[in-house]
């Protein structure tokens, strides 16, 4: 006991001392800014294999460094993957069109003009120059290799505007002198005068060598100035692109996420409220019903919420929205634990002929903790999958549930424990057993003893219900369809907060009338406008930017989302794959751990939760998007948690009496089980009913999936999975000779039949 004690106070002490000191990581989606996610493709001379990945990531990173964004990190994500990240950038135009620039620079000999129609020779170029002239180029003379540097600048003196200074280096000095020599022979004013200074095949320059040039003898020094009618933007632009190198090879922009810092910081005060009002309201809860212990579980609690954070915060782990909504979500599913050991223990002491409240304590969470282990191994289950075949912010999600799992854990089996064992052993307690809340069954409990309800022999009007449920929900899949986000079909999404509510129509109207009549049109009453489209260019996406202020007087864009067709394909791919393995993984699971009919009975009712859960957002026209695939994802831990925890009951009352009837047992099993379920349902409820009502926009639907997938979790543990299990038994094991026909009595842990 005081091993324990001292490890729980070192634990608390230690995450304690994290929180002060260590800041947490905010993803992009809470402090503001953009994530730009590019793909390199092949190029005719370049295989965009890992290692020429690298190399481009280091040209983008100088690219990034000179446009001079603080805290901006870049990241390979496989082998053809680049994401960066750009706190505090909210137009991401400039910065997406210098990463995304392949920069291949190159300088020609011009040879002289041709007609736009007209075929280059072998070894020529034909390129228009800034005044649509096209010309007949030479080969490269130089590349960007050659430079080695380059300098914005203004002609102050002149009056010129901006241009470009280039230094050559090596060998590249040699080829200027020579490359500039050679036009020199030419006559002033001829075409073949110029050099053509080439970027991603666009002649940015083409300037006549000047008269003061020597024929054959050049421009020596090895530098030279670019002029083109720069303002200052493209001269820094092109100053930067010369400086950071070519791409290796060249790359796509797949994704696109802006988010304005409002949205974040709104995000983060309405997850903190729903996260102290929810677990003020579940820490009265379980007070109410647990009383001395319920106090002490409810500072295990608060413990849990500062030991999850405190190793978020030491994984160096980026908590993101989704993330911040698991967190909070967490917390509730933290009190399922503390739940099924003061369950136990009250079990115990009703059993007991001499009350022993520390006995009845100890052998709750001895009797618990398979129950445990295997609800919360189903859950980490979940969390793994969203973290290994998600990305993005639902990885992070992923990634704070798997944490708030563990740490939930420690809380009930270490904190908890040392809390309750020493209120167990203090004599004050001892002689107020019904102070500790143990000593009492519980108003639900009696009620079920008193009635002894046969919920079983009714399970085909059980089924039955659930079979209609699924059809309701099928149909509505059927007659409104899936309103799939952009994550799976591709295209742009932009989300603005206007200064005064915008009509449907005429935003529609507005935007047909700059281009975009196919664009979807989504406004709220308080002032939120969105527009889906398809993939739109940066150009593009700020002239659907300008209709939208012109229309609403003044507008803010709070979220911005491009998705490339190969990245939503794949992600469509990967989300049939995390279902199915979500499916697969949890069988054999509950394979291994139960019977193959158990484990089959709460696959089908996992898969039934998530039809109905899919059917109702289709009724009610919510987006189907990534973060409602970690809805899901949640919604399957849930329901096999609940599934886990009646077939561990009816696993412990068969090894006690294995020749009574399996519907007897499985009805037994859920009767002393509905007090934890009802227990733990109603503080996730509380929970996630906070993050419904304060959650805002961002976090709503996410937590409605969850409320939804709560409800429809709890009922088919009992009226779902253990019909199911009770048919599959029945078919698969043939009757015993001589059942035994007394009915274990649901007021005896062990399942041992009344007298």
């Amino acid at each position: 006991m005081r091993v324990r004690a001292l490890f729980a106070l070192t634990v608390v002490a230690l995450s304690l001392f994290i929180t002060v000191t260590v800041p947490v990581r905010l993803g992009l989606d809470l402090r503001g800014g953009t994530q730009i996610v590019l793909e390199t493709r092949d190029s005719p001379t370049a295989k965009a294999d890992a290692d020429a990945t690298d190399r481009t990531l280091e040209v983008l990173r100088r690219r990034v460094d000179a446009l001079g964004i603080g805290e901006a990190s870049l990241a390979r994500s496989g082998d053809h993957r680049i994401i960066v990240e750009l706190p505090g950038v909210q137009d991401p135009r400039a910065a997406a069109d210098v990463l995304g620039r392949t920069a291949q620079l190159t300088f020609h000999p011009v040879l002289g003009t041709a007609p736009a129609t007209s075929s280059p020779a072998d070894g020529e170029r034909i390129l228009p120059d800034g005044s649509g002239e096209s010309l007949r180029l030479g080969a490269a003379a130089l590349t960007g290799a050659d430079v080695e540097g380059a300098e914005a600048r203004i002609d102050q003196r002149g009056g010129g505007g901006w241009f470009v200074t280039v230094d050559f280096k090596g060998k590249g000095r040699g080829a200027w002198t020579t490359l500039t020599g050679e036009a020199a022979c030419r006559p002033v004013g001829d075409p073949t005068r110029r050099v053509a200074i080439v970027l991603d095949d666009k002649v940015i320059s083409s300037p006549q060598v000047d008269p003061s040039v020597g024929c054959d003898t050049g421009i020596a020094g090895g530098s030279t100035e670019i002029t083109g009618s720069f303002d200052r933007t493209e001269a820094r632009e092109l100053a930067l692109l010369v400086n950071g190198g070519a791409l290796p090879v060249p790359v796509e922009t797949v994704e696109q996420r802006t988010v304005g810092p409002t949205l974040g910081s709104e995000a983060i005060e309405a997850s903190a409220w729903a996260a102290i009002i929810g677990t003020a309201v579940t820490s009265l809860f379980i007070i109410v019903v647990y009383r001395l212990m319920g106090a002490l579980a409810a500072v295990a609690l608060v413990c849990y919420g500062l030991v999850s954070y405190a190793a978020l915060v030491a994984l160096g782990a980026t908590l993101t929205l989704p993330g911040l909504a698991g967190f909070v979500l967490a917390i509730g599913m933290a009190v399922d634990a503390n739940v099924l050991v003061f369950e136990r223990a009250r079990e115990e002491y009703a059993a007991q002929r001499r009350k022993s409240l520390r006995s009845a304590v100890t052998a709750g969470f001895r009797n618990a903790l398979s129950a445990i282990t295997d609800s919360n191994i189903t859950t980490l289950i979940a969390a793994a999958l969203l973290f290994f075949l998600a990305s993005g912010p639902v990885r992070g999600f992923g990634v704070t549930l798997g944490i708030g799992v563990l740490a939930s854990m420690l809380s009930a089996l270490v904190i908890t424990r040392a809390l309750t064992d020493f209120a167990a052993s203090r004599r004050s307690v001892r002689r107020r057993p019904n102070l500790s809340g143990v000593a009492a069954t519980g108003a639900v409990r009696d009620r079920l003893l008193r009635r002894n309800p046969d919920l079983m022999r009714r399970r085909r009007r059980w089924l039955a219900a659930s079979a209609v449920a699924m059809v309701l929900a099928g149909s509505g899949i059927a007659v409104r369809g899936l309103d799939l986000g952009v994550e799976f079909t591709g295209g742009r999404l932009i989300e603005y907060s206007t200064s005064t509510p915008v009509d449907t129509d005429r935003a529609r109207a507005a935007l047909a009338d700059v281009g975009f009549p196919r664009a979807v049109v989504h406004t709220s009453g308080d002032g939120d406008l969105t527009v889906r489209t398809d993939r739109l260019s940066n150009e593009e996406e700020a002239r659907v930017t300008e209709a939208v202020t012109d229309l609403a007087g003044s507008a803010e864009k709070i979220r911005d989302e491009l998705i490339g067709p190969s990245l939503s394909t794949e992600l469509r791919r990967g989300a049939v794959i995390a279902l199915s393995v979500a499916l697969v993984t949890q069988l054999l699971y509950l394979a291994v751990r139960f019977r193959w009919t158990l484990g089959a009975a709460a696959v089908a009712a996992m898969a039934h939760d998530v039809l109905i859960l899919v059917g109702v957002f289709a009724w009610l026209g919510k987006p189907i998007d990534a973060v409602f695939l970690a809805a899901v994802l949640t919604t399957i831990g849930y329901s096999v948690n609940d599934s886990v925890v009646v077939f561990d009951r009816v696993r412990e009352l068969h090894r006690a009496t294995p020749t009574t009837p399996f519907a007897r047992l499985t009805n037994t099993a859920i009767l002393q089980t509905v007090p934890r379920t009802l227990n733990t349902g109603m503080g996730a409820a509380f929970i996630l009913t906070a993050l419904v009502v304060l959650g805002g926009d961002s976090l709503t639907d996410f937590a409605l999936a969850l409320l939804i997938g709560l409800v429809v979790g709890t009922y088919s543990s009992m009226f779902t999975a253990a019909p199911l299990a009770i048919a599959l038994h029945t078919r698969t094991t043939p009757a015993p000779r001589t059942p035994d026909p007394k009915t274990p009595d649901p007021r005896s842990p062990a399942g041992v039949s009344a007298p």
